[in-house]
């Protein structure tokens, strides 16, 4: 081991110059206790001494394929303060009790065992990093590690302005962070919490503070932000910022369909359209990104191509999560236990050798954007790829490929400063045991249909629905399961080559609403408001979102939905009958099931206040029409 301070100081020399261009660090006085850096006439004799008495890189941290992992990103907790939907499953994540996570000291030993290793850049993640309240004292710490040359954060920016003066001090010199749209409102929507003028302040407390570029990650999801594209891009031309648009990527909970992903080349060929004089940089050696330059703009434009165009074959990552297990690939299942090891009394030779054996087994390359979506993976969030990529959600189960905030009633509008100013471009479950739905005769009936037109349904439901099914036509049924594939995978069909044909499905639900609630309903007495216009407006929502809230189903272009509810007294039940029509290659049964389905617990939802003591059931297909099974009807 000598050698090895000479050969860390070979790579501090030869990378020196560039420190920073790579790191985004502001101008810093040495480190104390760091001999400062030697003059240009001695560098001659220096360089070919160390040349001569460098030892290789880490063999523990070199994997099969000759990849040397000279950089670290380590998860500081689960925790964040925002609940993006690309990042964070929409029921949440089950956090690792708080025992378990890594200690502030189990997290230094770690850090200090790959930086006398190799390891000269390390990135703090989450969660959101900036929530640890040590955190300023982490990165004093990391800062006087000998060899760690860089120390950064991504963040969701919402705390730092407040902590930026503090931890600059401390060390810190990169700062990634994420924002998905320049639109407070919309901002709003993706994150599920406020906070849009918090993040704003920070990227310009970075700025102010001489941090150059300040990397701005944006995660690009079709229906979501793709319009805002040229928006961020405007950033550019005034402030020293380094815009990253990242494809959005597949991790467990957060619904990826790669509907949603923008490809590098369509977002790049949006951009063009506008700038043709866009300009093309020199890759650095190990970057994740494509870099491009704008003549006359401050800052730059980046591209994370990890699903279109991976960059895998100079992947020098590792990463350790906030429980303490290593990660050599982002996408891969594969970890192993720092902690446990480290708890278990391992030396420092023990944790090496665990630690080169999990390098070793590092694959060529990822599995790809189709097969990763199949994987089991943790959310973003329990990585720690970045506090942004990070929240889970659906991208979107809520988002259609139209305007949200159009869906959602929203006015785009932008309030920040002139040198801010972006474009805006337009911009089967359980069923519950009740009796066939009777609709009473004597009793005054409130219904909710909507449309006028009778002809279809002038009834919700045929006294008789409980009976059994008569399907027709040749093929009816399939005796294989088609939405998997040869290896038992889940996949989708594909109806490319099936022919348009018209179709038509109708499905109903029954909820059980109780004598208090269901008087309330009759009399539309309810504080909430009208629940069967609310419920009926569901409906007919959710079958316009079917694709997006059942993972297999294809988008269908609806020519009509037809949603209808009628009060049965006697039962003291809502009686729910959806119907939707489209032509085309695949059927709309999942269409109406959905719809009905959605009506029935908005109708719950706005009743539960009354009384809990309510059941949504009997959700069930009544017919359907077209296709190459046959029609089915039942009887």
């Amino acid at each position: 081991m000598a050698a090895q301070p000479a050969f860390r100081m070979l790579r501090w020399l030869v990378r020196s110059s560039t420190r920073g261009c790579s790191s985004g660090a502001p101008v810093t006085q040495p480190r104390p206790g760091v001999a400062p850096p030697p003059t240009r006439e001695e560098l001659p004799a220096r360089l070919q001494y160390l040349r001569e008495h460098a030892v290789p890189f880490s063999a523990f941290l070199t994997d099969s394929f000759g990849r040397q992992h000279s950089y670290l990103r380590i998860s500081l907790t689960e925790k964040c303060n925002l609940r993006c939907r690309y990042c964070m499953p929409e029921e949440g994540v089950p956090l690792t009790p708080r025992a378990d996570l890594l200690t502030t000291e189990e997290i230094l030993i770690l850090a200090r065992l790959f930086v006398k290793e190799g390891v000269d850049k390390i990135r703090l993640t989450g969660g959101e990093p900036l929530i640890r309240p040590d955190v300023v004292d982490i990165v004093a710490r990391l800062h006087q590690l000998e060899g760690l040359r860089t120390i950064g954060v991504t963040t969701n920016g919402i705390n730092l302005a407040r902590l930026l003066p503090q931890l600059q001090k401390a060390g810190l010199s990169a700062i990634n962070i994420s924002l998905d749209t320049l639109v407070p409102a919309k901002f709003e929507f993706i994150v599920r919490r406020k906070g849009f003028h918090k993040v704003m302040e920070g990227i310009h407390k970075a700025i102010e503070l001489g941090y150059n570029p300040v990397k701005v990650n944006c995660v690009v999801m079709r229906g979501v932000n793709e319009d805002e594209l040229l928006g961020f891009v405007a950033l550019a031309e005034g402030l020293p910022l380094d815009v990253r648009f990242i494809e959005y990527m597949p991790f467990d909970g957060n619904k990826w369909n790669f509907k949603k992903m923008v490809s590098y080349k369509e977002m790049l060929d949006t951009i063009q359209q506008r700038w043709p004089e866009l300009e093309t940089l020199p890759e650095e050696e190990s970057s994740t990104a494509k870099a491009f330059k704008i003549p006359g703009f401050q800052g730059q434009v980046s591209f994370i191509t990890s699903m279109s165009e991976n960059f895998c074959g100079t992947c020098n990552r590792l990463r350790i999560t906030a429980d303490g297990n290593l990660k050599v690939c982002l996408f891969g299942n594969s970890e192993v236990s720092l902690r446990d090891h480290l708890r278990a009394g391992a030396s420092e030779e023990e944790l090496l050798s665990i630690i080169g054996a999990a390098v070793g087994r590092k694959k060529r390359q990822h599995a790809g954007m189709f097969n990763i979506a199949q994987m089991k993976n943790r959310p973003m969030i329990l990585i720690g790829l970045s506090s942004k990529l990070q929240e889970s959600a659906p991208v979107s189960s809520s988002l259609s490929s139209r305007d949200p905030l159009h869906v959602l009633g929203l006015t785009p509008r932008v309030s920040f400063p002139n040198q801010m100013a972006t474009l805006w471009k337009g911009h089967r479950a359980p069923q519950t045991l009740v009796a066939p739905p009777r609709v009473g005769s004597g009793s005054p009936q409130r219904c909710y249909c909507s449309h006028q037109d009778s002809d279809t349904n002038s009834k919700c439901l045929n006294p008789g629905s409980g009976a059994s099914a008569a399907p027709s036509g040749p093929r009816s049924t399939s005796d294989k399961l088609t939405h998997v594939d040869s290896e038992g995978r889940a996949a989708m069909v594909d109806v490319g080559q099936k022919p348009d044909t018209d179709r038509v499905a109708v499905a109903s639900a029954v909820v059980l609403l109780g004598p208090v609630a269901f008087k309330l309903v009759q009399q539309n007495q309810l504080k909430k408001g009208d629940a069967l216009m609310v419920a009926q407006l569901a409906g007919i929502q959710a079958a316009k979102q079917t694709s997006q809230l059942i993972p297999l189903c294809h988008h269908v272009a609806l020519s009509h939905v037809h949603v209808q509810l009628e009060l049965d007294s006697t039962r003291h039940a809502a009686v729910i009958q959806a119907s939707c029509r489209a032509r085309g290659p695949t059927g709309v049964e999942m269409e109406a099931l959905t719809s009905a389905a959605v009506a029935a617990l908005t109708l719950y939802d706005m009743c539960k206040a009354v009384s809990r003591d309510i059941t949504v059931g009997d959700i069930r297909l009544i017919s359907k029409t077209g296709g190459q099974r046959g029609d089915f009807h039942r009887a």
